[in-house]
């Protein structure tokens, strides 16, 4: 148990077991010092928790929500991509966040900081990264958010 398990102890997160790919991809590869985690749906539970179009469906509270569960899950894979020890990561480097959005929504960046929110809550200045924040037109099992991330790993 380290520093990072501590944080996510106090601010009550709970990880859960790495989800499982829904297709032919490996859910996390470490290559060259960086650990690139495959694109992570709002999964709970082994069910899709946020489904539907952010803007139109769904508000941006929920899309928030979509965007942390997202980062809950991306941390659970990292954990498992490292034996079990975040205290390996050594800074975030990339966050790429797709929200399935209305044609007119616009606010993609805020719905994609309640992943960028929690990587910084419990990572510190690890958790600080550069990012994208994009909408799509439809995302897999119609979720309404799905982000990816690459950090920098000993």
């Amino acid at each position: 148990m380290g520093a990072i398990d501590d944080r996510l102890r106090e601010l009550g997160i709970v990880l859960p077991a790495a989800p499982v790919p829904a297709a032919n991809y490996v859910p996390a590869k470490i290559g060259g010092g960086l650990l690139f985690v495959a694109g992570q749906v709002p999964m709970l539970d082994g069910k899709i928790a946020h489904v539907g179009k952010v803007g139109s469906d769904v508000d941006l509270e929920t899309g928030q929500a979509a965007a942390r569960l997202c980062a809950v899950n991306i941390l659970a894979q990292a954990k498992a991509a490292l034996g079990g020890d975040l205290g390996r990561i050594k800074q975030t480097l990339k966050v790429q966040g797709f929200v399935n959005c209305a044609p007119d929504f616009g606010d993609h960046p805020k719905v994609i900081n309640g992943a960028s929110d929690l990587l910084v809550a419990v990572l510190g200045e690890a958790g600080l990264h550069a990012r994208f924040a994009v909408g799509a037109p439809s995302l897999p099992f119609d979720c309404s958010v799905e982000v990816d991330a690459t950090f920098e790993v000993t």
